[in-house]
This record gives structure tokens, sequence and C-alpha cells, in this order.
């Protein structure tokens, strides 16, 4: 069976609900009806490495997590594989983490509030939102009954729910508000005391995200690729001054956050990543305390896709909260990601991208 005729078979087989460890996809096929057992290898709809069926089928978490400097490092965030960076109130960023391998990990967070648009970003992917509360923004959203999250204090400002609050824990290594985690068994324990599915749910989840190259993409060619040895973001966000910097024995760029390496405080490895985009986004300032909007949603996006080195001007679509995130290039043809884990910077549209 070729990976072509795999694949399909995959994006077939999990939208079937209610799978677990040890269950059977049942798929068809042009010979008819295929077994793929939970623990044989399929591609990651993330990153398009081979993980086990069951894998595939257990529901992200999409995580809050800060950017501030008295925050770092971050827990559990070297296991995202794809990772938001968004500007806020006060010209800080936060990110949000999309983790799939999330059930053995002792702690992730720190964990931060939430915005409206992070919902929107998020649900693409029909994760479990785990979040430290909200603004007011998000109330009529966040309390919708196709969102499911979990939320150390009320969800959003001082009202909403606290669902699975009693699962989070503080430590002491760091004051407040840089020290809420949870961990793994605590999400599980969570959801089902809530009644959330920890499986994808066929209603909402999309087996089809970014289209991924057959082979290794370099960009070679794209006569009027940029370089991108570094990508600079000190423009988008001015406080971290994120940026990366392009590792050709690895093929990967490593992450630096406030001028150092970005590292998980779990491993103490710095966080790589096989594609960066940045996604340049109409937003606007929403009230005196310096709230933002993002419009997430949009048909007339543009930005930049790096890999390999190199990088390249693309345009962006996105339909609807479930829809996923199109890219293209400059022909219109949808961009091919390189497999491997994936940033997406969300700029304002003004800030421009610097690279070498």
């Amino acid at each position: 069976m070729n990976m072509k005729t795999f694949t399909k078979k995959f994006s077939a087989a999990v939208l079937t609900a209610g799978l677990c460890a040890g269950s059977v996809f049942w798929a068809p096929s042009v010979s008819g009806i295929d077994q793929v057992r939970a623990d044989e290898q399929v591609p990651s709809v993330y990153t398009n490495e081979p993980v086990p069926a069951a894998l595939a089928s257990q529901r992200p978490i999409a995580v809050m997590m800060p950017t501030d400097k008295a925050a770092q490092p971050s827990y559990g965030i070297g296991n995202a594989k794809v990772l938001y960076e968004v500007m806020e109130e006060g010209d800080i960023s936060r990110q949000l983490a999309v983790i799939d391998d999330w059930q053995g990990l002792s702690r992730i967070g720190n964990i931060r509030s939430c915005r409206d648009y992070y919902i929107s970003l998020a649900t693409e992917w029909d994760p479990i939102l785990i979040h430290f509360g909200g603004v007011y923004y998000m109330a009529d959203r966040i309390s919708a009954p196709d969102i499911n999250n979990l939320s150390g204090v009320r969800e959003y400002g001082t009202g909403g729910e606290m669902p699975g609050s009693g699962y989070f824990f503080r430590t002491n290594d760091r004051k407040a508000p840089h020290n809420a985690y949870i961990s793994g068994e605590g999400i599980t324990n969570a959801c089902n005391s809530l009644g959330y599915s920890l499986s994808t749910r066929p209603e909402h989840y999309n087996t089809s995200h970014f289209q991924f190259a057959n082979g290794i993409n370099t960009l070679e060619q794209y006569p009027a690729a940029v370089p991108g040895n570094v990508v600079d973001l000190s423009n988008i966000f001015t406080y971290t001054k994120s940026s990366f910097t392009y590792n050709p024995e690895t093929g990967l760029y490593a992450k630096n956050l406030h001028g150092k390496a970005q590292v998980d405080g779990l491993t103490g490895a710095q966080l790589t990543f096989a594609n960066v985009i940045i996604q340049n986004t109409k937003w606007s300032k929403r009230d005196a305390k310096g709230y933002l909007a993002f419009q997430t949603i949009d048909s007339t996006g543009d930005g930049y896709y790096f890999t390999k080195g190199r990088g390249i001007h693309i345009t962006w679509t996105k339909t609807s909260d479930y829809s996923p995130t199109r890219y293209y290039d400059d022909n219109g043809n949808e961009i091919q990601l390189n497999t491997g884990k994936t940033y997406i910077g969300v700029a304002q549209a003004e800030r421009t991208v610097l690279y070498s």
C-alpha cells in the first residue's frame, strides 16, 4: 500500500467516533474494507510524521502559555506540534501551544488567560482549550456548547464557569501569576468529569490541514525566494524579540526568546521548527485598556513562509472557526510544508518581518 492510499484511508478512519487504544479503524479502499489497527503508524495531521493511530484519533490540547521573561521556561511547550504567537494588550505577546501527545506530561504550563482570537485559532484543531480565565470579549464564544475548555478561574473576567478548575495546581518555585499548571492526568480526569470527548469529534474535526511536501521542499523552485537563515520578529513582537536561526545540519529553525534560546522546562531542549509562517492579520484596538481584536477569519491576508533557509511571500485564507487556515504561494498553489513542527506568528498587519 503506497503512502497516498494509506493517507486517504487514515483520513477517513480518523473521523470514526469513540476510538481509543486497541480499537480498530475501518476505512473503505479500492480493494474493499481494510482494517487499520490503533497501534499501527499513520501520518500525523500536525507534522506528517508517523504516529500510532490511537494518538491520531486523540483530541489535542491547546494551552495558553506566556512569553513574559519572568515566566520562562514553559513546561511541555516542546511537545507542541503547532505553536502560535500573537500580540496582546500591553505590547506583550502570548503563545497558544497545540499538543497532541499530552497524556504523559507531568507539568504543563504555566498557564495564562485567553483572548477571543485565540479561540478562533484553536478551534480549527478541535482541541481541549486550557487557560486561566480571560476577558469579557470572549464571553459568548467560550461559553458556546461546542467549546470544551478547562479554566483555573472564571472563564472570562469575573464571569463564566470554572470548568475543571480543581485539577489545576500551583508551584512554589515562582510567584503568581506565573505558577499555575496542569498535568496530563489532570486533563484526563477533568475531561472525564465534564463529559468531554477525548477522541476527535467527527462533526468538528478536519483531518486535512497543512499540505505536506512529498520529500523535501527547499523552495528552490521559487525564483523570488528570499534568504531565510535568520527570521527576526523584533518588529512584530517588540517585547520578546522572537527570532529563529536556521541550522543546516538539522534542517530546523531554533527559536529564541528575549535574546536567548527558548527551552522546554521539562527537557531543557531548545524549541525547533521545520516550518515558520508569518501571518499578517488585520487588527484593531478595542478600548482604552488596550485590548486587541484580530481578524483571523479572512480571505485577503498575506505573509511569509520560511523553511530550509529560504522564504517566500504567501497569502492565507480561513472561512470559519473550524475550517483550517490555508496558505498559498503567489502562483495560487497551496504551499507544501516540510515534515515537522510549525510555528505561526500572527502579526499585526503593518509590522514587518526581517530576514537575512
